[in-house]
C-alpha cells in the first residue's frame, strides 16, 4: 500500500483527513496517488423491490342465511351468541355456530374500504380489490 493516504491535511482544501481514505470528505479530491479518477468504479444504484406489508384483519361481521326464509342477512359480530331477528320474515334465531355463514365483511387495513369475502378465504392471504394491499383474513 505505497500510495495509500497516510492521513493529514488534504492537498486541495487543507482539511484534516484520516488515513486510508480515497476521497477528501470535504472537497472530494482524490487522495490516493496510485489511483486515477477513472480507476474508481462506482456501482450502479439498483433499487430493491418494495416489500409488501401483510396486515391481519378479522371479520366485523358475517352474511348469514336466515333459517326461516333463506334470505341473506348482514349481522355484526357484536351480536354473536345473541338472539336476532330476520328483517325479511321476522323469525327470531340465535346468531351462533349453527347459522349458515355465506361470507364475512371487514374494513381493509390499508385503505379502510369495506370488503366482502367468502368464508373459504378465512385464514388466507388475499389482496384488497380497491388498493391491492395484502391482507391476512384471520378467523375470530
Amino acid at each position: 500500500m505505497n500510495g495509500a493516504w497516510p492521513g493529514g491535511p488534504c492537498p486541495q482544501c487543507g482539511d484534516d483527513m484520516p488515513a486510508r481514505v480515497v476521497h477528501c470528505r470535504t472537497c472530494r479530491a482524490l487522495l490516493n496517488s496510485e489511483l486515477t479518477e477513472d480507476s474508481i468504479e462506482i456501482p450502479q444504484f439498483v433499487p430493491l423491490p418494495e416489500i409488501s406489508m401483510l396486515v391481519a384483519a378479522t371479520p366485523k361481521g358475517h352474511y348469514v342465511v336466515c333459517p326461516g326464509c333463506q334470505q341473506e342477512l348482514r349481522i355484526h359480530s357484536k351480536y354473536r351468541g345473541q338472539r336476532v331477528q330476520c328483517k325479511h320474515c321476522e323469525q327470531p334465531f340465535r346468531y351462533d355456530q349453527s347459522v349458515v355463514r355465506k361470507a364475512m365483511y371487514t374494513a381493509c387495513p390499508h385503505c379502510s374500504n369495506e370488503l366482502r369475502a367468502d368464508i373459504k378465504y378465512l385464514d388466507a392471504k388475499v389482496a384488497c380489490k380497491f388498493c391491492g394491499g395484502h391482507i391476512h383474513l384471520i378467523p375470530e
